[in-house]
């Protein structure tokens, strides 16, 4: 059987980047919630 994670860098940001979350609400409530917790990164 073959794994099930192969990591894309491109395809990383493309879903997952900071931009992507910045775009829909969701998305920056995501990134709200992140800043307040205090992490280092916000997204991908």
């Amino acid at each position: 059987m073959a794994k099930k994670y192969h990591p894309k860098t491109r395809k990383r940001k493309k879903t997952h980047g900071f931009l992507v979350r910045k775009r829909s609400a969701g998305g920056r409530k995501t990134l709200k919630r992140r800043q307040r917790k205090g992490r280092k990164r916000l997204a991908a």
